[in-house]
């Protein structure tokens, strides 16, 4: 059955052929199918995953066609992905834009930082905002634009992770919106959501000295929480292993060949999946970026500088550190891709492009806006198991033709589809080559056609090395090496998944197959707490739809009294409804308000094709394409007429590319005319190339 099938959806569908492939890591091979579906609202530039069935997507001020209730252009969204559409939300009033994010212990969801005002919005550079997410769609954002509930200090483009504690440690960015980070508006230092009395710093910020060393191209460092409760780091071409217990850290080996891993240089990175198969033993993976150097004037750099096509591997131990990376080829360069796991526990490359950088308005040749070119249209699968030279893929995977550039977004959900969004090489709505983009995109990979485990029931909270049962129910009778997988599917913006996590827990099938004895995470380092999604995956690679837990009790971070009076906001979880006033009491005896009408100076960049797209909102006929299919040519949203009322005005021909012969069935449902009203169709063959 099709997950998230609404009535109205129109297909396009060419005959799948699926096989069964067990081998080191099981996986199911076949035809992926990727379907263009809806609108998101705003444009996708930060994306979480907030519920089984929602997606909280934030943007930066500008002219979104979503509206708040208020007669404001939305910064904010939430996606429902059963019926795939949006609604705004009306908290979001500081510049959102380039935030950090993550998750509490207790599943409230934090967007730290941002820009300065603009557009009608208000100073997003030291604000907090929190979202406590629900089923009925009365959730919304919580925030003052920093006047009391702020960080330490303003953050544009700031890492985050959640910790073995289950607050967030926040770090980096840079205090002023610019191509570059540089010394002058360097923020070197790092801080704690609740706020802490640590290594001498009471409540306040605290200098990492990383952060200095790794300028000039250090923005959105990335950062994974480590088996032992440490934090790898990554930015630039450097890393480390950082205790923020201690405030110590121990450097590691440099990225290979000079390669640049962070904005404006991105590449992508991740933790591969620990499992007790591999004694939960960290490994990181860093693909693509630049070796562009960090030192030249943005102006003086070509569109056209191939990206890296270079992935490198690390296992954190003392033995791995020594060995030091080990370096293999994509099939394609990439730089601004997305880098995360499957439930199946192989990794999925999407989004990005092949040449130039991170960024608008700069370059020596930008196309429009962009100083990116040569759009990474195909997805590639990476299998951290498969030996050397055969870990990636793109066999049955489908080419897109819509461009996901800088801004652009990815990210698992917990049904097992891969939701593609964003793209936005502009400082406003632009609809060139490259344009705003609103258009939503659905990748089914081929676990999504076959029978599925599916699981009754799943306690809301789980505890370390505690024993539950599960019910069951399994689509095959032979079903026997049935694993149990935990996925924090994090926080995605620019390339970066922050706080992103797949975690094989210990489990026994029962012998009627019909239930599973599962243990928890063995330590808050292994997984820390808060939200994630549960699947049962069979020997053959086939997940069930992930159901949401708590891992741990559910509680708030813990809080420090003596630390908040200095920070002067008591951090609770503020329920829906709340009014957050009797907690606005204290002084704030280290940290400024800031000014939440401050703007900075700036050239923007003059759009050439500013009409035609503003109301482009998802309700033309979708289409999809099944296996190793290209949709082409791309339709130019200038090119279709704005507003959309008749189905009758969109473009009638489609060229699909195929490397192979390609038998296609051709479906159109119209979301303006009942189906029983629908006029005849026909449709032939023009061309064989």
């Amino acid at each position: 059955m099709r997950p998230f099938l609404p009535s109205y959806l129109g297909v396009v569908l060419v005959t799948v052929s699926v096989i069964r492939n067990v081998s080191a890591t099981a996986y199911v091979q076949g035809d992926w199918v990727l379907t263009q579906q809806g609108s998101t609202g705003v444009s996708a530039l930060q994306l979480a995953v907030t519920g089984e069935n929602t997606i909280i997507i934030l943007d930066k001020a500008e002219d979104n066609p979503l509206v708040t209730d208020d007669g404001r252009h939305a910064m904010a969204a939430e996606l429902n992905l059963l019926t795939r559409t949006v609604r705004p939300l009306n908290g979001a009033v500081s510049n959102v834009w380039c935030a950090g994010g993550g998750f509490l212990s207790n599943g409230t969801f934090v967007n730290s930082g941002g820009n300065p005002a603009i557009l009608g919005s208000e100073n997003g550079l030291q604000a907090v905002r929190l979202f406590d997410p629900c089923d009925d769609e009365t959730c919304d954002i919580i925030e003052d634009s920093g006047v009391r509930m702020r960080l330490t200090s303003p953050r544009w483009y700031p890492g985050a992770v959640r910790l073995d504690d289950g607050s967030l440690l926040i770090a980096g960015g840079s205090i002023l919106n610019s191509f570059i980070n540089i010394i002058d508006i360097n923020n070197p230092t790092y801080e704690f959501y609740p706020p802490k009395n640590i290594n001498g710093f009471n409540g306040v910020q605290i200098p990492m000295k990383f952060l200095n060393d790794t300028l000039n191209a250090n923005l959105f460092p990335y950062m994974a929480l480590l088996p032992d409760g440490t934090i790898f780091v990554a930015a630039n071409t450097q890393s480390m292993i950082f205790d923020w217990k201690t405030n110590t850290e121990r450097r590691l080996p440099d990225i290979p060949n000079g390669i640049r891993m962070s904005y404006p240089y991105s590449g992508s990175a991740a933790l591969l999946p620990l499992t007790p198969e591999n004694n939960y033993t960290p490994e990181i993976l860093i693909c693509g970026g630049s070796n562009i150097s960090d030192t030249l004037d943005g102006n003086l750099i070509s569109s056209q500088t191939p990206a890296s096509n270079q992935c490198s591997r690390m296992v954190l131990t003392n033995e791995g550190i020594e060995t030091g990376w080990i370096t293999e080829e994509m099939p394609i360069a990439r730089t601004m891709g997305e880098l995360f796991a499957l439930p199946d526990g192989r990794m999925i490359l999407v989004n990005g492009a092949q040449t130039g950088f991170s960024g608008y308005s700069f370059g020596a040749d930008p196309i429009g806006d962009s100083t990116a070119d040569h759009p990474s249209f195909t997805p590639v699968v990476y299998d951290p198991e498969a030996p050397e030279g055969q870990r990636f893929s793109t066999s049955g995977i489908p080419t897109t033709n819509i461009a996901r550039l800088y801004h652009s977004t990815a990210t698992m959900t917990a049904n097992g589809t891969i939701f593609i969004a964003g793209s936005n090489p502009h400082e406003n709505l632009c609809f060139d080559q490259y344009p705003t983009e609103y258009r939503a995109e659905y990748l089914d990979p081929p676990y999504m056609f076959l029978p599925r485990p599916s699981i009754a029931e799943v306690p809301t909270h789980i505890g370390y090395n505690q024993s539950f049962d599960l019910e069951i129910e399994l689509p095959g009778e032979n079903d026997i090496n049935v694993t149990v997988i935990l996925m924090d599917l994090g926080y995605s913006t620019h390339g970066v998944h922050q706080s992103s996590r797949y975690v094989r827990l210990v489990s026994n099938l029962s012998g009627n197959s019909t239930s599973m004895t599962v243990t928890g995470p063995p330590t808050p380092q292994i997984y820390p707490p808060g939200p994630a999604y549960l699947y049962v995956v069979t020997a053959e690679g086939v997940p069930s739809p992930g159901k949401k837990v708590i891992i741990g009790d559910g509680q708030s971070p813990p809080v420090d009294e003596d630390a908040i009076q200095k920070y002067g906001f008591p951090v609770v979880r503020l329920l829906r409804g709340t009014d957050i006033s009797p907690f606005c009491n204290s002084m704030f005896d280290e940290t400024r308000p800031p000014n939440i009408t401050f703007s900075q100076v700036r050239q923007t960049p003059a759009c050439q094709v500013s009409g035609g797209g503003e109301s482009i909102t998802g309700s033309f006929p979708p289409v999809t394409v099944t296996g190793e299919t290209t949709l082409l040519p791309p339709t130019p949203l200038s090119s279709i007429p704005s507003p959309i009322t008749d189905p009758q005005s969109l473009p009638t021909s489609v060229l699909l590319q195929t490397s192979e012969p390609t038998e296609a069935r051709i479906t159109v449902i119209s979301s303006f005319t009942p189906a029983s009203e629908l006029p005849s169709f026909s449709a032939e063959v023009t061309s064989v190339q």
